[in-house]
């Protein structure tokens, strides 16, 4: 493929658009309309992670923002724009935050690879692990210890998510919402709970400590 020539993007897109229409004719006028999804995707921006299909929905079902290792920084407001707009304009119920094992970025950060800019980013991951460093340390198997920290690094956004203005805001307003923390694996398709559900204020630390205890176990 040149590289001046997407052509066979173009190609996929219009037998894409065509099988569409095909299935179901009225899609794309119905799309087109509004949107008005139930949940907002926080996840990574790995290639192999495709939000939309590892949930089985449709677009205009699924709000999504995805970053290098599923973090949510109070200080990025990319991310914060996308909460906000999702919890207060189209009032999601849910907010899900989904890390995958073999995380790249999470890896990086684990074993401190030089890799130039993104090092400043993935110092966020690099104080999730210092946090739990006794219960890493523990793990001998640097794979396992990577997966343990991808799961660690779902629970600590989990409770960034909730620690937002935005989200307080719409629970002290009595809004319906929930935040969840999941984990996909890449080597068979499935999604893990890892049961860090959070749907109020008062949840968050019993939540958070419940589910820390589950991984130590």
């Amino acid at each position: 493929m040149s590289m001046h020539s997407l052509q066979e993007l173009f190609n996929n897109n219009r037998e894409w658009s065509e099988q569409v229409v095909e299935q179901d004719p009225t899609f794309f006028e119905r799309l087109s309309q509004q949107q008005s999804p139930k949940y907002l995707w926080i996840g990574c921006a790995d290639s192999r992670v495709p939000a939309n299909q590892i949930v089985g929905l449709d677009p205009g079902e699924l709000f999504v923002h995805r970053n290098v290792a599923n973090l949510v920084v109070h200080s990025d407001l990319n991310c914060l724009s996308v909460m906000q707009f999702a919890i207060e304009v189209l009032k999601v119920e849910h907010v899900i935050v989904c890390g995958h094992y073999g995380c790249g970025g999470v890896a990086a950060a684990l074993f401190h690879k030089e890799l130039g800019l993104i090092e400043n980013w993935l110092r966020y991951i690099q104080d999730v692990a210092m946090i739990h460093q006794a219960q890493l340390d523990a793990i001998e198997v640097p794979r396992e210890r990577c997966d343990r920290l991808c799961e660690l690094n779902v629970m600590e956004q989990v409770m960034n998510v909730c620690r937002t203005t935005i989200v307080r805001d719409a629970w002290r307003k009595g809004q319906k919402l929930a935040v969840h923390g999941w984990v996909y694996a890449l080597t068979d398709g499935r999604l893990r709970d890892l049961d860090m559900n959070v749907t109020n204020g008062d949840e968050m630390i019993t939540r958070y400590e419940a589910t820390l205890g589950k991984l130590l176990s």
